[in-house]
């Protein structure tokens, strides 16, 4: 009598547990299908432009540095470096460039060594330091002048010249605008070939990448290979336009 209470038992369990798995399955059932009538799915497609502007730059930047030659002792070499490195920074300043444009990106104390034959082993000789600073020239018609100047003041490393815009958003919008242009003629003319129906636009991407007016790296053994530090011309040095390409992307509903 007692097993068969307890089998009646575990059955009504059985069932309400599978009533409730299947009240659960029916309830997220209906809630898909309230989904899909309230918010009904769409299938989407996007077209992708770029757009391109041109902008003469208004900012130059170079890299300008003091290689000092070996030097028996480390502190010899930081004192003639820092010398060295102090008038160059004081006659870029006579030329009109600000502190805050003025910024020290390397800074390299490094043993020298001779290689010995007779003996096979590497024998310390003195000490080297390189330092360069990177200039921010706001008036591009100084760049020859702050070179010529800065050589002239011992300066025998040069190099990394580029040109930016200080203010990028005017340049952006001319871009943005014929990117968007071009995007909404591709798909214009794909509503045309194909007759498929575009709904509202439910979505927009942007990429922008602006290119630099960049010079290769040089560097000078002495002011001389510039033909300055004697009342040498100072070297022109041409900006050029900067390219910007700004990429947009637009996503429409189809009907």
């Amino acid at each position: 009598m007692e097993n068969s209470t307890n089998s009646s038992y575990l059955k009504i369990k059985h069932l309400i547990v599978l009533l409730v798995v299947a009240g659960l399955i029916a309830m997220g059932i209906i809630s898909l299908i309230r989904e899909r009538i309230v918010n009904p799915y769409r299938y989407q497609i996007s077209f992708t432009a770029e757009g391109t502007a041109f902008i003469k730059p208004d900012i130059a930047q170079i890299t300008l540095g003091v290689k000092t030659e070996r030097q028996p002792k480390a502190v010899d070499a930081v004192k003639e470096n820092t010398k060295m490195m102090n008038e160059i920074i004081s006659v870029i300043k006579e030329q009109g460039v600000e502190e805050k444009d003025i910024k020290t990106t390397s800074y390299n104390l490094n043993p020298a060594y001779d290689y010995e034959p007779q003996s096979g082993r590497s024998v310390l000789r003195g000490y080297e330091i390189y330092q360069n600073v990177t200039v921010k020239i706001r008036d591009l018609d100084k760049i020859g002048a702050i070179i010529e100047a800065s050589t002239g003041a011992g300066a025998n490393q040069v190099g990394n010249i580029n040109f930016t815009i200080d203010d990028m958003s005017e340049i952006k919008k001319v871009a943005r605008e014929e990117a968007v242009a071009k995007a909404k003629e591709k798909a214009e003319e794909m509503t045309q070939l194909t007759g498929i129906k575009l709904g509202k636009l439910v979505n927009v991407y942007e990429s922008a990448d602006d290119y630099p007016v960049a010079y290769r790296n040089y560097a000078l053994d002495s002011a001389q290979a510039y033909g300055m530090g004697g009342g040498g011309t100072a070297p022109e040095i041409q900006a050029g336009e900067n390219e910007v390409n700004l990429s947009v992307t637009l996503v429409y509903e189809v009907k």
